[in-house]
């Protein structure tokens, strides 16, 4: 379980980003962080993975106090990120990226299986290089296979859908309906997109830096709903604000 108390952080010129945000995330929950661009949702999602360090509050993962440890050490703790734009690694094979993930040597199949839940091949891509070869989409669906293969206590996606195709998005989808139904940490999606936000247990809608609205699911899709904030593949950001 993720607790995060009184969140607060500003940008190194002073500018407030968060402000005082109080948040549970429960474990065997898939939570869906949305609302309008600039509103505090990737920030957010930073703070929690370690990658910047709150100006005041406190976060727990598992009642074990996180507040001062960096992005290694939760990553040690059991946080895993996979970002909106992913790292590229000269050098190093997708075999070796995802066994480096996972903490061990993976059998063939086992990387077909991680692999194919992303709309990749394992056979085609194993023994390519994390490079500039690889297309936008590519490595971003060999990030969030490294992630699966983590088992993470807690695991937070920054918009996964960024950049990558129809198809894949479908394949996506039912990879985070198969993580949902066997849950036994936490997830966190970072996301404006409709079907994200369908498979979400509960979603938390965060605008101008606070928690404007959150609650099951549901109940909070009716009320997107109510004010006209679906539109398309994403809701209108502005209506409920």
């Amino acid at each position: 379980m993720l607790r995060l108390e009184n969140i607060s952080w500003s940008t190194p010129d002073g500018v407030g980003v968060l402000k005082d945000i109080s948040l549970t995330v429960p474990d065997g929950k898939l939570v869906v962080i949305t609302g309008p661009n600039g509103g505090g949702k990737t920030t957010l999602a930073k703070i929690i993975a370690g990658l910047y360090k709150q100006d005041s509050g406190r976060i727990f993962l598992d009642d074990k106090d996180i507040s001062d440890m960096d992005i290694t050490e939760r990553a040690g703790a059991g946080i895993s990120f996979a970002f909106q734009q992913p790292v590229r690694f000269k050098g190093i094979t997708v075999r070796k990226l995802i066994e480096l993930s996972a903490g061990e040597k993976l059998p063939v199949d086992k990387l077909c299986d991680i692999l194919s839940k992303v709309g990749l091949c394992a056979e085609e891509y194993i023994n390519r290089e994390v490079n500039s070869t690889l297309s936008g989409g590519e490595i971003k669906r060999i990030e969030i296979a490294t992630v699966l293969a983590r088992h993470s206590a807690l695991t937070v996606f920054d918009e996964p859908e960024a950049g990558i195709d129809l198809w894949s998005f479908t394949s996506l989808i039912k990879t985070f309906e198969e993580i949902r139904s066997s849950l036994k940490g936490s997830m966190i999606i970072i996301s404006h997109q409709e079907r994200i936000l369908n498979i979400a247990d509960e979603i938390v809608i965060v605008a101008n830096g606070s928690i404007k609205a959150q609650g099951k699911a549901d109940s909070m899709m009716q009320k997107l709903n109510e004010n006209h904030a679906i539109s398309g593949k994403c809701y209108k950001q502005e209506a409920m604000f």
